[in-house]
């Protein structure tokens, strides 16, 4: 869901707080995304503003975002305005879902001057636009011509035109309400999430001024999963009867949004690698079916000598020209239909007919190593695609290298080679005596099974499923440990959503490397079976989930 006007003005409240504050350096982390370095009183921060349509929001950052080679146009044009500058003021009008942030900086011959950012975050038209000192649009992340919205031109150089005040009652100064009108058209920044969260507990007795105290006094977020869909709000959802997590405001935004924006800024960065797998995968899918009809055919090729045999020994019976003959077999004179070429005589076309089953005979070994080759291509990309789905930025990076030096993508030439670069695996200190490392990707799983481990660590892997390689270091491997690194083999695989999912596990000396197989790919000797439920509370304890 999107921000709703009394979210951003808590988030207002705590970003009013930290000001006067200094913009020291700015980056695009993709398409619709912007990032602020800012610095007061040597503390540092970081600010994002996303304007995406399904997910614009604004928060103080601690999570680390992967920044492109090359900022985009309208990142130059903020850093030629604003860095440097002091922003000074924070307002929002009538709870309405934009903010005005008041830049102080100077112009090329260092007189000072004042630039205005506009912030809007109203879903699919959430916008980040710069002002000048005369309300001249400077440019816009989003630029709408005349054409598209006549009432309000986004362009480089026109006026800007605030957006209209809603005739609303501000429920932080009022204490009059209809029960029998909806709160969101009572009130302004009312959602209709808070709206019906405000109708479902005045309906249980509490009274909207206490309501309204709780929020004002709050400064944390707090997220209801309820039917696999995410809610949040600055008091808890009680409407959905399941218990929400609670985070501190800002802290609470970047779990909410960070992930779900992740894949667009890999689409973005890594040349859609999403795309590129996902055409690989229809592309052995149908040449998959082609192998498997000429398959079918070849080892249909018998009768091609039989028609062959009936040919020549008729042969005295068919001319030049003849499209078609019926001949008797000769095991029990039963018609066979045979059609001809007619621009061949009879031995012609029985030399033709015995060319088939020649070349369908010594086909099928070719066809079948075709399939098989065909089939491996078709689990590796099957796989790729599986890792990418629990990818982070780096990972993602990761399998684009990994695609690259298979030849199947061209090299990134922008980006730095480092061969001692570390991979972006998972390293969890269990206890003095006791580490565990996750590898996320073909790469990683090869690293840390044949090149991390030690012949007498301990392996674990999801059953019949693509996954991590999960490796335990030990020297006493309880029960504890194994239910906990077969619920990381059961959480990065593409088992995480069943239950008692089959995980092996055995020693690292009980692997073997499969010959010429791509990396990451083992075979085992023995090992034994632990069925697992994941439980998320506990990995939280280990790790960052993806979802809350």
């Amino acid at each position: 869901m999107a921000l709703d006007g009394i979210v951003l003005n808590k988030i207002a409240i705590q970003l009013q707080a930290i000001i006067p504050i200094r913009i020291t350096k700015i980056n695009n982390i993709s398409d619709t995304e912007v990032l602020f370095q800012l610095k007061s009183n040597n503390e540092k921060d970081q600010l994002i503003i996303s304007c995406h349509s399904q997910f614009n929001r604004i928060n103080l950052t601690a999570k680390k975002y992967p920044i492109p080679k090359e900022p985009s146009n309208f990142v130059m044009l903020l850093r030629k305005h604003l860095e440097n500058g002091m922003i000074v003021k924070i307002e929002q009008n009538d709870l309405d879902r934009y903010l005005i942030f008041h830049i102080h900086t100077h112009n090329e011959i260092g007189d000072p001057i004042t630039r205005q950012l506009f912030v809007e975050l109203m879903g699919k038209y959430a916008n980040l636009i710069l002002v000048d000192n005369d309300h001249r649009i400077l440019d816009a992340l989003k630029r709408i011509p005349p054409f598209e919205n006549t009432q309000r031109t986004i362009q480089p150089g026109a006026n800007y035109t605030y957006l209209e005040p809603q005739d609303k009652q501000d429920p932080f100064q009022t204490k009059t309400y209809d029960l029998n009108r909806s709160f969101t058209e009572q009130f302004s920044g009312f959602s209709p999430l808070l709206s019906k969260e405000f109708e479902y507990r005045m309906h249980n007795g509490q009274s909207f001024l206490s309501i309204m105290k709780e929020i004002s006094l709050s400064n944390d977020l707090y997220v209801s999963n309820y039917q696999g869909k995410l809610y949040f709000h600055v008091i808890p959802l009680t409407q959905f009867e399941v218990e929400p997590r609670s985070f501190t405001l800002m802290e609470g935004l970047d779990e909410i949004y960070f992930y779900q924006e992740e894949v667009d800024r890999i689409r973005q960065q890594t040349g859609d690698l999403y795309k590129f797998v996902r055409r690989e995968i229809k592309k052995n899918q149908q040449k998959m079916i082609k192998l498997n009809d000429s398959l079918s055919e070849a080892i249909d090729c018998e009768k091609w000598r039989v028609y062959g045999d009936l040919i020549f020994a008729y042969q005295d019976q068919i001319e030049k020209g003849m499209k078609r003959i019926t001949l008797p077999r000769f095991d029990d004179e039963s018609p066979v239909i045979i059609d001809l070429d007619p621009k061949l005589d009879a031995k012609q076309n029985a030399k033709k007919c015995f060319q088939k089953y020649s070349k369908g005979k010594n086909g099928q070994f070719h066809i079948r190593k075709q399939i098989e080759l065909t089939q491996d291509e078709l689990d590796y990309f099957s796989t790729i695609q599986k890792q990418l789905k629990i990818s982070d930025f780096k990972d993602a990076l990761e399998i684009r290298e990994e695609l690259s030096n298979y030849g199947y993508l061209k090299a990134n030439k922008k980006a730095k080679t480092n061969k001692k670069a570390i991979l972006n695996y998972i390293e969890i200190a269990y206890d003095t005596d006791t580490t565990i490392y996750v590898g996320k990707n073909n790469r990683q799983n090869e690293y840390i099974t044949f090149k991390l481990a030690n012949k007498s660590d301990h392996w674990f892997h999801v059953s019949n499923y693509h996954g991590a390689h999960v490796l335990v270091k030990t020297n006493d491997l309880n029960e504890k440990i194994i239910r906990l690194a077969a619920m990381l083999a059961g959480y990065f695989s593409e088992a995480r959503q069943s239950s008692s999912i089959p995980v092996s596990y055995t020693l690292i000396r009980d692997l073997k490397k499969i010959p010429k197989a791509k990396v990451g790919q083992v075979s085992m000797s023995t090992y034994k079976t632990i069925y697992i439920d994941i439980d998320k509370d506990v990995l939280r304890d280990y790790i960052t989930l993806k979802e809350l």
